[in-house]
């Protein structure tokens, strides 16, 4: 995992750096919940997955550890998203064995990656993004293909492909600055 910074497993964002947990503020529109660590950083160097923490500050158990931060990769794969992709993914579960093989893979890595930073009982077993048997949700699965690297989700590298250079005409946000895009 390419986790690079953690706040300890305090549930703030107080072992992140100021800079970076302001850019997330910007890129999210909100204060940012409970971050264990800066899961990924964009080519353009703003993070763009944050790892969180599988219990938020307030004691909700909350099951997507890597959460895409980056509003230009998010609206990109929203549109992948409402243009049918997770259904043409789902289908292909269906018809290649193999690609739902590597898909399982992908939520045991998933699995062990939370687990590593705190067990919480009320979501033990369950992932995000519908893995293993379901896509519904790719933002996650992108986020994953970031945090965790290429070749562990197949459906996470099949999105960051189509997504091409999002960070190609600068930082979707600056220091003190609303986003960019």
């Amino acid at each position: 995992m390419s986790t690079e910074q953690s706040a300890a497993g305090t549930g703030q964002p107080g072992g992140i750096a100021p800079d970076d947990v302001a850019a997330i503020r910007d890129q999210l529109g909100r204060e940012p919940r409970s971050i264990h660590a800066i899961g990924h950083r964009c080519p353009c160097g703003n993070p763009d997955v944050v790892t969180t923490e599988p219990r938020l500050e307030n004691g909700t158990p909350f099951p997507t550890t890597f959460y895409l931060t980056c509003p230009r990769a998010a609206s990109r794969i929203g549109r992948l998203e409402g243009e049918g992709m997770m259904k043409q993914m789902q289908d292909r579960l269906a018809t290649e064995p193999g690609l739902a093989e590597q898909y399982a893979a992908a939520h045991r890595a998933y699995l062990e990656a939370r687990e590593a930073i705190g067990h919480v009982e009320e979501i033990d077993g369950i992932s995000a993004g519908g893995m293993p048997t379901r896509v519904k949700c790719l933002h996650v699965l992108a986020g994953q293909a970031l945090a965790q690297g290429r070749g562990v989700n197949p459906f996470g590298d099949e999105v960051l492909d189509l997504l091409g250079d999002w960070w190609a005409s600068g930082p979707c946000v600056s220091p003190d600055s609303e986003t960019t895009d």
